[in-house]
């Protein structure tokens, strides 16, 4: 046995706060980090998902008999024949689960593209053919997926915030207000696309059901089965070690449920993986909207009134809403202050969390609204964000945290050469080329939710830190390395972080931007109970000496505060009124983000978003037919997404910032960087050409109507 006093001694310099490669980066780039589609199994049959033709209807009959005839099919589930699972339940997100996931429960189509069979057999290609054989024959029902302005079905829905914060009396200050803005901000349907398309293998081994899947939460994905399959929860394990992104979209979905209906019809491991068509119609995606946005101002910028009413679609069979009006409750005060979400149902695939979910597409209205409102008080565009700073927040009442938007804009305004720049639109040339600059403020918010962790001290001197927290490619293995080397004091390279396994105990998924400080929160806990553990002079066995946290206590005790990360967006663009392209030059980010565990990871993730926002704001947008229901071209090849060509110089920087309730000083760095990023973007292309794109994408077409004066498209 070691004696851990002589093991302990603290690292010459703290890790958190310095630059660190990614301790899997080696596994990954040399192709040795398997991910959920490639891990081998004996025996392993693979399953493809059919889906519907129709967009509303009910399945009259399948014609199976065919399909099981053909070489190495080995079975087709469907309505007829699958397992009933149990739907009647309140999830670990605080939401009843999707019909959508819960697949071959009854006849009913309730979109194009809804899972009606599965077909397993015994290579992937087999499996392909057959489905694409299997012949469905439906009843079709007329379907509506029009998402228009207007609607009288649109309605009210709470989702993790309240529908409708409403003070003050809006039509009077209106009336009161010396300046007024009345606008209409619209924003498309956008896909998640992340490089690694979903896919799980299920299989029991001992009366125990294992699921290998790329998911954001082994926890979460454990929840959902053993509930819509009524399992024990000790009977259900889940690893996911490498994501290949996820951006929201991995959570529970078809293939997993019809995964474990196969692994369990045919006692053997049967894996699902969905093709990138499939996921556009399974997976979730951003739901399109249509926002208002009125503001009141007195003659020096003063906010009087303020409202931000939106509206997003959802499917006919889960209620999803779209937070859009969120942002406008953080960033600015108003003496009236209203704000609504609603949803229209449709027939079409429910919509799901996508980064920076309500903040993205909301912020695109209410900063570029802002940017409006500062031309018609000829007012800079930050002086008249300065001049509405919030002491409090503005729907809440509740103090913040820590809020440096101020700091973030006069940094960011001091690199970017803001000062310099002639207000006045359509005035800068180079070349051919029309050119604009343009800012947004950016908040997201910083929650942590409990989770636990394992520290062992390892006979040979090093440390394991198990946690199932899930590193969906943001370098979260990494950050909560340097944790736990920060709270043992010892060096990073004596700590291995395993992530990714169920077994491991409850934690929070990787999402809302609070998966690193959820994470951070219970390692470090863990790892400081250890090392006083050790320091005591314990002897370490050679099993190891072992502590576990549960930080549910600690945040339920947290004071009710006002927590968000905060960021000042600039842009540059040229403008070409001759084609209609708009080119981003440059843009710059500076983000009041808590403490930066590590600068060369928090980079990228800034980066990034900001990237995102520039496809956002250029590219990105999936049209619906409504003859048919589905969409236009669903791929990659028909889905326009920013490439290398389209990304100029973007640097990522931030300000000092700490959150003094969280133990590590962490907020969140995941979502804030799309946040204001397009309406950055779009306020330079006013700057640069004198007119205003109020939805999205801005594509050439649209800047050759807006110039020649036709009416957008």
């Amino acid at each position: 046995m070691t004696t851990a006093t002589t093991r302990t001694t603290a690292a010459a310099k703290g890790s958190v706060g310095t630059a660190h490669t990614r301790v899997e980066g080696y596994e990954k780039v040399t192709g040795a980090a398997r991910y959920a589609g490639e891990i081998p199994f004996a025996d392993l049959a693979h399953g493809w998902l059919a889906l519907s033709t129709v967009a509303r209807g009910r399945i009259r009959s399948i014609d199976t008999e065919p399909v099981l005839r053909m070489p190495g099919v080995l079975t087709v589930l469907h309505h007829g024949n699958a397992p009933r699972l149990d739907t009647d339940y309140v999830g670990m997100l605080g939401v009843p689960p999707d019909p959508t996931c819960a697949v071959f429960q009854n006849d009913r189509v309730a979109h194009l593209g809804w899972p009606v069979a599965l077909v397993v057999a015994e290579t992937s290609e087999q499996a392909r053919e057959a489905a694409e054989s299997l012949v469905v024959h439906y009843e079709q029902e007329p379907h509506d997926v029009a998402f228009d302005a207007g609607r009288p079905d649109a309605y009210a829905v709470d989702g993790h915030m309240p529908a409708v914060a409403r003070k003050g009396d809006l039509e009077a200050e209106l009336a009161a207000s010396a300046v007024v803005l009345d606008a209409e901000y619209t924003t498309p349907e956008e896909h998640h696309s992340m490089m690694e398309p979903h896919a799980a293998t299920a299989l029991w081994d001992g009366g125990r059901l294992e699921v290998i899947d790329s998911n954001q939460g082994a926890t979460w994905v454990v929840d959902e089965l053993t509930r819509l399959f009524s399992l024990d929860p000790g009977s259900v394990r889940v690893r996911s070690e490498h994501v290949g992104g996820g951006f929201g979209s991995k959570g529970v979905r078809a293939h997993q449920v019809a995964a474990v209906m196969a692994a369990t019809a045919l006692q053997r491991p049967v894996r699902v993986v969905m093709t990138r068509r499939q996921m556009f119609s399974l997976t979730g995606y951003r739901s399109p909207t249509i926002q208002r946005v009125r503001l009141g101002a007195d003659a020096d910028g003063r906010l009087r009134a303020l409202e931000h009413s939106a509206v997003n679609l959802t499917s006919t069979v889960h209620e999803f809403v779209e937070h859009t009006a969120a942002p406008a409750r953080v960033m600015y005060d108003a003496d009236a202050h209203h704000t609504t979400n609603h949803v229209v149902r449709l027939d079409v695939p429910t919509p799901t969390w996508m980064r920076a979910p309500g903040e993205a597409p909301g912020s695109f209205a209410l900063e570029s609204a802002l940017d409006e409102l500062a031309e018609k008080c000829r007012l800079d565009p930050i002086e008249l964000r300065l001049r509405n700073e919030p002491e409090r927040g503005p729907v809440s009442g509740l103090p913040f945290s820590g809020r440096n938007l101020p700091a973030c804009f006069r940094e960011g305004a001091r690199r970017f050469g803001w000062a310099e720049r002639d207000p006045r639109p359509g005035l800068r040339r180079d070349g051919r080329w029309l050119i604009g600059t343009g800012t947004a403020a950016a908040s997201f918010a910083a929650g942590a939710a409990p989770s636990t962790a394992v520290a062992t001290a390892e006979a040979d001197g090093t440390f394991t830190v198990r946690i199932a927290a899930a590193d969906i490619g943001t370098g979260a293995r990494t950050a909560l390395t340097l944790i736990a080397a920060d709270a043992l004091g010892v060096p990073p390279g004596r700590v291995q972080v395993r992530v990714g396994d169920s077994d491991f105990g409850p934690a929070m998924i990787a999402g809302g931007s609070m998966g690193t400080r959820s994470w951070g929160w219970a390692v470090s806990v863990a790892a400081r109970e250890l090392r006083e553990r050790l320091t005591l002079g314990a002897d370490i066995p050679p099993e190891g000496i072992t502590v576990r946290s549960d930080t549910t206590e600690a945040i339920a005790g947290l004071t009710k505060k006002e927590r968000h990360s905060f960021g000042a967006q600039f842009a540059e663009v040229a403008v070409d009124i001759a084609t209609g392209e708009v080119r981003v030059r440059r843009m710059l980010g500076i983000f009041a983000a808590g403490r930066i565990v590590n600068p060369l990871t928090a980079r990228s993730q800034l980066v990034g978003g900001m990237t995102w926002g520039i496809s956002m704001a250029l590219h990105e947008e999936a049209v619906r037919d409504r003859g048919t229901g589905g969409l236009y071209a669903a791929d990659l090849a028909g889905y326009h997404v920013a490439t290398h060509a389209d990304v100029p110089c973007v640097e990522a920087d931030w300000v000092e910032d700490s959150d003094p309730d969280d133990p590590v000083g962490i907020k969140g760095i995941g979502e804030v960087g799309i946040v204001g990023a397009a309406a950055a973007i779009a306020n330079a292309v006013w700057h640069a050409t004198g007119v205003r794109h109020r939805s999205l994408p801005i594509r050439p077409d649209r800047v050759l109507q807006a110039v020649t004066g036709a009416p957008n498209a």
